[in-house]
Order: C-alpha cells, then structure tokens, then sequence
C-alpha cells in the first residue's frame, strides 16, 4: 500500500466516523401519537320526546246483568294513542350494562264506539264515561348492547274522560270520570345518534273502576241503561323518538 492511499483510506475513515459521531448527537424522530378512541356511548341523561300508536281493547262487549240477564254486543274496538313523553336514564357501565331510569307521558286518545248492546231485543245503553286521555308514571330496568337499549317498565297509570252520551238518562249516582290503575310492558330503543333515538313499546295499561250502578229500565224508550260490564284494560302498541339532552 503506498503512502498516498494510506492517507486517502486513514482520511475517508476518519471522514465517517465524524457523520456517523454527528449523526448520533441528532434528536431521534417520535413515534405518531395514536389516533384518539371515539367516546364510548352511554345512555345517561335526560330525554324528551313523542310517540303514536294503537290501543287494543282486550275485553268482550257481552256480560250478565244481575237482575235482568244475558247483555249482547257492546264489543269495543281499539283506537288511535298519541302524545309525548320525558324521562331520565342511568346507565352504569357506558358501552355495554345496565340502565335503570324513569319515565312519566300523556296521552290523547281517539278510540272507536262500541258497537249496539242490547238486552233481549231492547238496547242497552251504557253510562260510563269515555277515555279521552290516559297517563303513566313509569320505572325502566333494561340491560344496553352499546346503542341498543332493551328494557322492561311498569308503575301508576291514570286517565280520564267526558259523561255519557246517555249520562242524562240514568237516575242514580253516575261512575266518577277520573280513573287510576298501572301499566307495565317492555321496549326496545336504538340510538342513531348521540342525541336521537327511536324506540318500539308495548304496554298492558289497567285503568278499570269499580262501579256497582243498578239497571235502569225506561219503559217509555224503551231501553235499559246501565254501567255495562266492568273494562279489564287495553294492550297499546307505539312508536316513540327521543331526544336526550
């Protein structure tokens, strides 16, 4: 090796060793930050919203009259339900868990007439009053799969109504309008958006009241008048959306 390439090679070594020394004095490059997880969803908090269905009567029109026999007809069909409802939800475990909550609504109601009843060939006109709104008071239990809310509900049921058509003619105490019971049932809700959800419920609601009236037969009609059979309830079926605040 002559002296000139000696000193060519000893200089390019020592040419890299001085980058490679510079090199390692740079700062090293940070890895990217991870890209931040979306909020996971969670049911709590309040909501208000408005709902629509249809109530289905669920007793027969016919009964026994105690002192003048068999009643035929009266058959009541359901009818339209529609208002709105508020509440409020907790949710233990955002994501999936359980969720408990309340619920309070109101609603109007347009339900069919009964059909004619009648006792022997002579009709029979009841004197209870009509069902023009009804509400509920309401407790939720029901287990959330993220954005899918699943849940069973019961408690107080009230509602209310105008006086017989034929109110006038019954000469004895009448049946108050105002009536209470309970509802209970169960639902399955969807939350398409942070804010909206839609929901599908079914609901037994009781709001009978007891009234013992005795039969009033006018000859002159004639026609008999009297409390008819005693109303057992009606299942409801609605559509609902919320917005939750």
């Amino acid at each position: 090796m002559t002296l000139s390439f000696r000193a060519t090679f000893l200089g390019a070594a020592a040419g890299f060793v001085a980058f490679g020394a510079q090199a390692a004095d740079l700062p090293r490059r940070a890895p990217p930050p991870p890209l931040p997880l979306p909020p996971v969803f969670t049911w709590t908090g309040f909501y208000a919203g408005l709902n629509a269905g249809y109530a289905f009567h669920t007793n027969s029109g016919g009964f026994t009259d105690p002192t003048y026999g068999a009643v035929t007809g009266g058959n009541r069909s359901g009818g339209f339900a529609g208002g709105g409802q508020i509440g409020y939800n907790y949710q233990f475990t955002p994501g999936s868990g359980f969720v408990i909550g309340f619920e309070t609504d109101i609603q109007g109601t347009a339900f069919a007439k009964a059909d004619a009843a009648y006792l022997g060939a002579t009709p029979y006109y009841s004197v209870r009053p009509s069902l023009d709104y009804f509400g509920t008071v309401r407790g939720r239990l029901g287990y959330a799969f993220d954005r899918v809310l699943i849940y069973g509900t019961g408690g107080f049921a009230y509602g209310g109504g105008s006086r017989a058509s034929n109110a006038a003619s019954y000469p004895y105490t009448l049946p108050g309008t105002d009536r209470t019971g309970y509802a209970a049932g169960g639902g399955v809700e969807y939350a398409f958006t942070e804010k909206l959800s839609a929901k599908v419920e079914a609901l037994y609601v009781q709001l009978g009241r007891g009234f013992a009236g005795t039969t009033y037969y006018n000859a002159g009609v004639p026609a008999y008048y009297g409390a008819g059979k005693q109303d057992s309830g009606f299942a409801l079926v609605r559509a609902g959306v919320n917005y939750r605040f």
